[in-house]
């Protein structure tokens, strides 16, 4: 139901073809530090690694051999098979039986992929499920590298069978990882290429391998909506990653949904549909009560999962939050500490790892440093979250480019960029998603240019074309309009390799930008950049008037 955050996202910034910084495809694959290190181990390559001990023998997470909870800092034959069912689904650990922080990494993106409580802990619900949808796939293999076929078809096996199967549960399908080209999976790439306009024949080749690896510019599905990076409230008109994961729940209901992160009339009816047979209140928002019914019963009870999150300047939470307490208000902590860099087990419980990472963020804060979450902690965990006040508000379309200018040279991840996403209700790193039109709906809500807000480049162009939020399609561009690019062409903004930001400068064919999650032009990490573009070049170009 849930999309494996082993997270694909286009490469927005620049053209492989047009960019001699950025050679190679054109998209590339995301991955947190686990990932990038599970990478190296697969290859061989640990640094300042000795040799491997041998794994205690395995031992079946449900025998009584087992513990209840299989925890962080454990090392058994429990832990080894942990490990190989987790690698079952594509984590690519080093089977070692040690349950340190890359385990910790994966059982965390299995539970947010599975609709399970994000708890990091290994309890009833998440053994079942690993079982459920277990089996021993073989590793993952890129589906354009050598050792895949030109087309991969029904009957094979392998790991480019399960590179494929991850891909298609990237994309929204229910299809079991195990290797194994069946009819199920048949099945499953004839609906993604009848919905992506390809030849429908069941056959993997070189477009339908294109178009998986495609993703839109919205956040994965492994975000829990009861975490702090949703909204309290999920409502018509919002979309991103928090609307994916909605989508993906509802569908385990038994609606059919498209994954798509936009929350639309299907999306609305089938909320209303479901809050009428849980017998909740029908009013279409996914508020704290809807949350709480699309959990349950996920996974064989919803696991062993932390209290609900509550915003830490409510009056339920204390004014200190200290060591040893467990509440919903602990959860909130921790996900906003992880949204800051920690790596905690979101399980509501204040033990030392989070008065560790408490402190460690105090520090880095300038703030004193007691482990306690008094008035300025709190304060400054919801800093990366809220937009800074400056530049002020307001100035409308006048100012759209001042504003935009100002934020050049924000790198990628950082708190300020990070900010940007509560224009669209997202509290996320920008590490994590593609973000560019994120960007420019931050800009258009500091100024007040529109009131349209949107994650897809392909929400921008419709708009405009439909003439609708003052927005409409310009041939005449001016320093202060929006543009969006269409990377391989056709002015359909539909592919995945889409782009978004605002005119800078114009000199007859050629222009120039300010964009949010693109290269640095000198060299480094994505972030707010100036850059130089044309309309005669191989991608196509959309000048949006903002007025």
């Amino acid at each position: 139901m849930g999309r494996l955050a082993f997270l694909t996202r286009a490469e927005d910034a620049n053209p492989p073809h047009r960019d001699p910084h950025r050679p190679g495809t054109p998209w590339r694959i995301r991955v947190g530090t686990f990932a990038a290190t599970a990478a190296m181990v697969s290859a061989g390559i640990v640094l300042g690694a000795g040799p491997a001990s041998a794994a205690p023998a395995p031992i079946r997470l449900t025998s009584a051999s087992c513990p209840n909870e299989i925890l962080q800092g454990q090392t058994s034959g429990c832990v080894t098979e942990l490990q190989n069912l987790l690698n079952a689904h594509g984590a690519g650990l080093q089977v070692d039986g040690q349950f340190g922080p890359a385990t910790l990494y994966a059982v965390r993106e299995y539970q947010a992929a599975t609709a399970i409580a994000v708890d990091g802990r290994v309890g009833p619900a998440t053994k079942s499920k690993l079982y459920a949808t277990g089996g021993s796939a073989p590793a993952p293999i890129n589906l354009n590298s050598s050792s895949c076929p030109a087309n991969i078809v029904q009957g094979a096996k392998g790991g480019c069978v399960t590179e494929l199967q991850r891909l298609l549960i990237h994309h929204g399908y229910v299809v079991d990882v195990d290797g194994d080209f069946g009819s199920g999976t048949a099945a499953a790439v004839r609906s993604f290429q009848s919905a992506h306009g390809l030849s429908v024949d069941g056959q993997v080749g070189t477009n339908t391998k294109r178009e998986l690896y495609d993703t839109d510019e919205s956040p994965s599905t492994g975000l829990d909506l009861r975490s702090a990076s949703c909204p309290a409230n999920i409502v018509e008109g919002q979309s991103g990653g928090c609307v994916a994961t909605l989508q993906s729940l509802l569908n385990g209901k038994g609606h059919s949904l498209d994954v798509d992160g936009s929350f639309g009339p299907q999306t609305l009816a089938a909320v209303k549909a479901f809050q009428s047979a849980s017998g909740l209140s029908v009013d279409g928002q996914v508020g704290p009560n809807t949350k709480a019914a699309l959990y349950s019963n996920i996974g064989g009870g919803g696991g062993n999962g932390a209290p609900a999150p509550i915003n830490l300047n409510s009056s339920s939470c204390p004014a200190n939050i200290v060591q040893g307490q467990r509440s919903g208000c602990v959860t909130e902590l921790q996900s906003l500490l992880n949204h800051h860099g920690a790596d905690l087990a979101v399980d509501g419980d204040f033990g030392p790892l989070t008065a560790g990472a408490v402190r460690d963020f105090q520090s880095e804060k300038g703030l004193s440093v007691d482990g306690q979450v008094g008035t300025n902690t709190k304060a400054a965990l919801y800093g990366a979250v809220t937009p800074p006040s400056s530049p002020p508000p307001g100035g409308g379309y006048a100012k759209i480019l001042d504003v935009a200018a100002a934020e050049v040279g924000t790198a990628e991840g950082s708190a300020r960029a990070n900010s940007y996403g509560s224009a669209v209700g997202l509290s996320l790193s920008t590490s994590n998603y593609a973000w560019c039109a994120t960007f420019v709906s931050w800009v258009a809500k500091q100024t007040g240019a529109t009131s349209y807000r949107n994650t897809y480049v392909s929400g921008w162009v419709k708009q405009a074309r439909a003439g609708n939020y003052h927005l409409s399609v310009t041939s005449n561009p001016q320093p202060g309009d929006i543009v969006a690019f269409d990377w391989d062409g056709g002015s359909d903004f539909t592919g995945g390799h889409e782009h978004i930001g605002f005119v800078r400068t114009v000199s007859g064919s050629s222009f120039t930008t300010v964009e949010g999650n693109t290269g640095n032009p000198n060299g480094g990490g994505d972030g707010v950049y100036v850059k130089s573009r044309s309309t005669n070049s191989s991608y196509d170009v959309v000048f949006i008037r903002v007025r």
